[in-house]
């Protein structure tokens, strides 16, 4: 048995899912934090709406859903199960405008740097991203 909703659920579904201060975006606060880098929200009016700004070190912060920006993982390379050829090109168009973004970001003189949502589970990723930020 297929898992199909009605168009009316499916879209009650789409509401529901957050554009903004989702989970993870949240678990990378948590770690700028604790390592002491401050932030801001909202991009400042940047391309893309970055999900965490650091102005004064110019880098430009992006949370990424695997499967939403069809990342290389497992989670991001899985096929769509329902209305498969829309997905595949809206992930496609979600890819596009990412690249499109970060090469105005870095055009403007920002650094880009994109979490995606798999490595936030790996135990050493924290201080990595510290690391990282800190080389600025």
């Amino acid at each position: 048995m297929t898992d199909v909703f009605t168009p009316e659920k499916r879209s009650a579904v789409m509401r529901r899912v957050k554009g903004r201060d989702t989970a993870p975006e949240w678990k990378v606060r948590r770690m700028l934090r604790a390592a002491g880098i401050g932030y801001r929200l909202g991009g400042c009016g940047l391309p893309g709406r970055p999900d965490v700004v650091m102005r004064g070190r110019k880098v430009a912060l992006f949370v990424h859903g695997c499967f939403w920006h069809g990342h290389d993982c497992p989670r991001g390379a899985r096929e769509p199960k329902a209305n498969a050829d829309y997905w595949i090109a809206k992930i496609e168009r979600n890819r596009l405008r990412d690249a499109r973004v970060t090469a105005e970001l870095i055009a403007m003189g920002w650094r880009v740097a994109t979490v995606w949502e798999c490595r936030l589970r790996e135990p050493s990723f924290a201080e990595a991203l510290a690391a990282e930020i800190r080389e600025v």
